[in-house]
């Protein structure tokens, strides 16, 4: 009578469950990562969407941003070259612009120190330069976006 060999050359029941779930981890992770990495990029776009609207009105210097005022971004770029496209976009977000006064510096205090100086100060004369510092808050549906600002009056 032969000899029956009893190994097989077969999974178990047993290694192909854990087959099974090390793969389904494998996957999992996989996803997390993806969900993590769309919401992460999400905000870097909202993000530079933002800090783009805030360099428009920074480009402007003198003319907006020191003053309490409602305009629409068309108005803020309307200097620029910009595709229509992006125009007609800009142009339906409406923004808010406050602007506080944090401090005011007037450097004409800091020309006559003291008594013993008046005659050196009187001879380089007074620079009468002042410095405003403020807040300007850009507001909309979307963002609302702080920027520091110096103006030299």
């Amino acid at each position: 009578m032969p000899k029956v060999n009893s190994s097989r050359a077969a999974f178990t029941l047993i290694e192909v469950m854990v087959a099974v779930m090390i793969v389904s981890v494998v996957i999992a992770a996989l996803l997390q990562m993806r969900g993590t990495t769309s919401h992460q990029f999400f905000g870097i776009k909202q993000s530079m969407q933002t800090n783009q609207y805030s360099s428009f009105l920074l480009s402007l210097g003198g003319k907006y941003g020191f003053e309490e005022s409602r305009m629409d971004m068309n108005r803020l770029v309307e200097e620029f070259d910009l595709e229509s496209d992006l125009r007609r976009r800009l142009k339906a977000i409406k923004v808010e612009v406050d602007y506080e006064m944090l401090e005011t510096l007037d450097t004409s205090e800091f020309d006559a120190v003291a008594d013993e100086d008046e005659e050196l100060s009187a001879e380089n004369g007074s620079s009468g330069i002042v410095f405003e510092l403020g807040r300007t808050t850009l507001k909309t549906k979307q963002f609302t976006n702080s920027l520091i600002r110096i103006q030299v009056q």
